[in-house]
């Protein structure tokens, strides 16, 4: 299940995987293309052993996306994993730079669009769920963390 967070890590559980909605100087967020699931997927993954959060989530939106993000990352969100009895958080933060992708990961690149758009594809490829959820945090929390200057 889904949780919101409210700009705050949870500490009650371990955090094994990191994962972010960039957002672009205009205000448009930016989700990857995922070759294997083939549907749009957030920029992130699994904390690496001897891995902080930022550490991981810097490799992670390189790897995924060619991107560089500002170091203010805010926790919009987590996915709690019974099976490992830990957490997946995502976070929001602002594009810093484009870089080039590496090849061999499982995104093709980047996808840029606004958040309306991005939860009408979501939902057409695959109805209500963990994606169209994710979404709708990031567009009521969006304001309170980000403004447009």
């Amino acid at each position: 299940m889904l949780k919101p967070l409210f700009g705050a890590f949870p500490t009650d559980k371990r955090i094994a995987g990191i994962h972010s909605i960039p957002i672009t100087k205009d205000g448009s967020i930016v989700m990857g293309w995922d070759k294997n699931e083939k549907s749009l997927t957030t920029i992130g993954g699994r904390i690496e052993n001897n891995e902080d959060i930022d550490t991981a989530l810097d490799r992670e939106t390189v790897e995924e996306a060619g991107l560089i993000l500002e170091s203010n990352r805010i926790p919009i969100a987590s996915w709690y994993w019974d099976s490992t009895d830990t957490y997946t958080v995502f976070v929001i933060a602002r594009v810093k730079e484009y870089v080039d992708m590496p090849e061999g990961f499982e995104t093709t690149g980047r996808v840029i669009m606004n958040i309306e758009t991005a939860r009408q594809i979501i939902y057409k490829m695959e109805g209500e769920g963990l994606r169209t959820e994710l979404l709708d945090i990031v567009d009521s929390v969006y304001d309170k963390f980000f403004s447009l200057n």
